[in-house]
């Protein structure tokens, strides 16, 4: 709702913070209206409106919290006392959003969410929003969200899980937290929160248009469709531009108010006392209903995207003028006065004491410790604890429930003969799913089918569609349900059916995923085993989304754990470890699944069976970082490989062995990341020659961080050639085989070695 004022039109500087700080106290100075009787607290702030006089004072104080404390970091970034400037200026009205729901209400908030936080602070008593907001906006080591590692808006006591607010990144892991508040209650889980809770995400008008976006309200309404509940909460705040770019008017409506199974609805957050209601109606049809529920709250953005934003240098002081007319809290101070709840001098008390209050908290704030070690930066990245974890995998679980999971005391995995990768792979998911009755094996196919591979074959018989379910074709969904089950407490098992297509939905683990412990100082934590059928070296199957090869994009993702097995007994005990991680650290881990050895039962000769291995007791794990050596003794040459690379190199060792007459070690690092540098560099250190056989690309691969730990740990005088892939896409059929190494190729690489 515009409020015409005769102020600001006067201003022409280049400082709209100032104008607009100057804006709401002339307009105060000078308004001139009727004034009502002051309604009691539990009357209509104003006639016809659903918005108590009570709640309204309150949301009025959490608005100019959120205003001052933009106008504090405005003022204090050039004194390098603030790091961050991008403000809530325009969106207050988000408050309702905060004062309509509960504090365990999981939200995952935009940036622009100033007022919804202090809002929410009310929720819990003894909570100070300036003082925790200041303390994020000075990077100091006391912040309570991220510990000083970002500003973000974020509280565990009052469920907002902090988060850097990347581009709609957060909507999938929203409505798969909706999701998992429901399927808690299927499986019999102990949710942390109330079962009648909703998931809130709020974004802006721009994001709405992102493919991640997208993906989430299709995910919602496919899931609506099938009439499973997903209470989320979409909150689209609508200020009508993305930075500098406008979004066409009228969009946000003719795209989403017609949607099937996305229930639309519209609030005025310019506007406390009309809003209110609009918000209020959404609220309760999100609880009620269980539906996925689009809010479409009118907001407006002042004082630029940013700090660095000088909006004059792009648009016309007489829009900017216009713009400014809209600010809602000029509708506050006008509902204020009209109200009678306030007059002049009491509301400009009002304001200025929060300035001051918000001045001094950011003046306290910048007194207090920063982050000065990298130890204590990375400190919550990625915790382990090795004799925890250990203590975790080695525990066998339920006997009983894993009897029965196997279909009898006689099927029990390692009662039976040598089987080969695919078969323990998923008798292991068997037994990690008898272990975790929170456990929740999920993707594309792996239910009534067991997955294009039937690796996960009986899953479905043995635990049903509440914990083994087809998904639908979206992996940045799959791995969105993934961090919501996680952020309900459970232990999600997602399946990527190929390498090539995590990439589509890669930030879904960068940006989010792997991301929380750090951004949220170790308070949240996302377990989760990733499953991914992996690498290349198909045959009469393939082109470069069945055989990719390349893993750099996980190498590069902070605190997360790669694991790469190449025969069935390590993927057993590797799986428990990984799982352990999960579970006691909160560790995002993915297992790499080369499906070229899924079902490969010879190594040297056809039916030689020497690649078929018993499954291992319970109560064995695999630590991390543990390698394995074959040929331990052998030193003239040392071959340090992972996957598809381990029975190549195991034939080449022999007939590399018969031309050279060298005794040949093989180390199969197993765990690709981290890489164990000390492992690597104790087996290269009685090498007389070093072979590095990498089936991934030439650059940016596993191969690259084996060298460096071998030159870094003094060794670089030593004999060292790279067996590795070409750096292209993987073709079609026999093609592929020219691209990637392959056993001439180890033994060239030896020869020249010689």
């Amino acid at each position: 709702m515009s409020v015409p004022h005769p102020i600001a039109a006067r201003h022409k500087g280049f400082n709209r913070a100032e104008i607009v700080d100057q804006n709401f106290v002339e307009f105060v100075q000078f308004w001139q209206g009727d004034v009502a009787r002051a309604p009691r607290d539990d009357e209509p702030v104003l006639p016809g409106s659903a918005l108590d006089a009570r709640g309204f004072r309150e949301l009025l104080e959490s608005q100019l919290i959120s205003r001052h404390l933009d106008l504090m970091a405005r003022v204090l970034r050039v004194q390098n006392k603030v790091f961050y400037t991008i403000g809530s200026s325009g969106h207050e009205g988000n408050a309702m959003v905060a004062r309509l729901t509960r504090h365990t209400d999981p939200a995952f908030l935009h940036y622009r969410s100033g007022g919804f936080m202090a809002e929410r602070f009310r929720k819990l008593p003894g909570m100070d929003p300036i003082m925790d907001s200041a303390l994020s906006f000075a990077a100091s080591a006391e912040d309570p969200a991220s510990g000083g590692r970002h500003k973000v808006w974020g509280s565990k006591p009052l469920w907002v899980l902090p988060q850097t607010s990347t581009i709609a990144s957060h909507l999938p892991k929203a409505l798969g937290t909706a999701i998992a508040i429901e399927q808690g209650r299927r499986i019999g889980h102990a949710l942390p929160i109330p079962g009648d809770s909703i998931a809130i995400c709020s974004f802006g008008d721009a994001s709405s248009n992102h493919a991640t976006a997208q993906t989430a309200f299709n995910a919602a309404a496919w899931t609506a469709y099938q009439k499973l509940p997903a209470p989320v909460l979409f909150v689209c705040e609508d200020n009508g531009i993305g930075i500098s770019v406008k979004t066409p008017g009228g969009w946000v409506a003719s795209n989403f108010q017609q949607r099937a199974n996305l229930d639309y609805f519209y609030a005025d957050g310019l506007d406390l006392a009309g809003g209110y209601a609009g918000v209020q109606r959404a609220v309760e049809h999100c609880r009620t209903t269980r539906r996925p529920t689009f809010l479409h709250l009118n907001t407006t953005r002042v004082m630029g995207h940013a700090g660095t934003d000088f909006e004059i240098e792009w648009r016309s002081v007489e829009e900017l003028v216009a713009l400014e007319a809209t600010d809602p809290l000029l509708r506050s101070a006008t509902i204020a006065l009209a109200s009678g709840l306030y007059d002049r001098d009491s509301l400009l008390n009002l304001y200025n004491d929060i300035r001051r209050r918000c001045f001094a908290a950011a003046d306290e704030a910048d007194r207090t410790p920063k982050l000065t070690r990298l130890a204590d930066v990375m400190a919550p990245l990625a915790p382990y604890s090795p004799e925890a974890v250990r203590a975790e995998a080695e525990r066998k679980g339920d006997v009983a429930e894993r009897e029965r999971a196997f279909g009898g005391a006689e099927k029990l995995p390692e009662k039976q003969p040598a089987r080969h990768l695919a078969v323990q792979i998923g008798q292991a998911l068997h037994e990690l799913m008898a272990k975790y009755p929170e456990s929740l094996l999920f993707g594309e196919d792996v239910a009534q089918k067991g997955g294009v591979y039937t690796v996960t074959k009986g899953l479905h018989k043995a635990f049903r569609n509440a914990r083994v379910f087809n998904t639908l074709l979206d992996e940045t969904m799959i791995l969105g349900l993934a961090q919501g089950y996680a952020n309900m407490g459970m232990l999600p098992l997602p399946e990527i059916q190929y390498l090539a297509y995590f990439h589509n939905a890669c930030d879904q683990i960068r940006g989010e995923a792997a991301s929380l412990q750090f951004f949220s100082n170790g308070q949240y934590r996302n377990p989760m085993l990733m499953r991914v059928a992996s690498l290349g070296y198909q045959r009469g199957f393939g082109g470069h989304f069945h055989n990719d090869n390349s893993i750099t994009a996980l190498r590069d993702i902070p605190g997360l754990v790669v694991g790469c097995p190449s025969r069935g007994d390590d993927a057993a005990t590797m799986l428990r470890t990984m799982a352990a991680l999960a579970k006691v650290d909160g560790r995002v881990v993915a297992f790499l699944e080369p499906i070229a050895l899924y079902m490969t039962k010879d190594l040297y000769e056809p039916g030689d069976g020497q690649w078929q291995f018993h499954y291992p007791e319970p109560g064995q794990a695999m630590p991390l970082g543990e390698g394995r050596v074959y040929h331990e003794a052998a030193d003239d040459l040392v071959i340090f490989t992972f996957g598809n690379g381990v029975p190549m190199s195991l034939r080449a060792a022999r007939r590399i062995e018969q031309a050279q007459g060298w005794n040949v070690r093989v180390v199969d690092l197993r765990w690709l990341v981290p890489l164990n540098d000390g492992f690597i560099a104790a087996q290269a250190a009685s090498a007389k020659r070093v072979l590095v056989v990498d089936e991934g690309r030439k650059s940016a691969g596993v191969g690259e961080g084996v060298i460096t730990a071998i030159v870094e740990a003094g060794l670089g005088g030593l004999p060292i050639r790279r067996v590795v892939g070409a750096d292209t896409f993987t073709p079609l059929a026999g093609a592929a085989f020219l691209v990637l190494p392959g056993d001439d190729d180890i033994v060239a690489a030896a020869a020249e070695l010689a």
